[in-house]
């Protein structure tokens, strides 16, 4: 079996990290694939998508500090659209993941998370879902 979703998602802050986790298993769950891989694919260039911590709410804050501080937004930045902090944000974090599902469940870690991860909101975004298996 092959099925591609495109969920939205809309985001209501500057940067956030969204927790998708449940909305991927439900589709895995929906789709009745016990046994293959789930692959999210961001189709934007100024956001993402990562597995993290889903236990502690304070690693992402920790994150957006982070990335913040990594990538800030520089007045010497010359893209027109002033969001050169975001488009690097979403390269340093990857606009794809692959999930495996083992007994029709994702096989994540113990303290894993998938996140949608927005760099330049508020917007309405796009999640590719493509489920492969059996």
């Amino acid at each position: 079996m092959r099925k591609t979703i495109t969920l939205s998602i809309n985001t209501d802050q500057k940067k956030t990290f969204i927790d998708i986790t449940d909305k991927i298993g439900h589709l895995v769950k929906e789709s009745g694939v016990t046994t293959g891989e789930v692959f999210l694919f961001v189709p934007h260039t100024t956001a993402g998508v990562t597995i993290n911590e889903n236990a502690d709410p304070d690693v992402l804050t920790d994150m957006i500090a982070g990335f913040d501080g990594a990538y800030p937004d520089r007045s010497s930045f010359r893209h027109m659209e002033g969001n050169s902090d975001a488009h690097l944000k979403s390269s340093a974090v990857g606009n794809d993941q692959l999930v495996l599902i083992e007994n029709g469940n994702l096989a994540l870690g113990t303290w894993q998370g998938l996140y949608f991860c927005e760099f330049d909101g508020p917007r309405q975004r796009k999640l590719l879902v493509r489920l492969q298996g059996e």
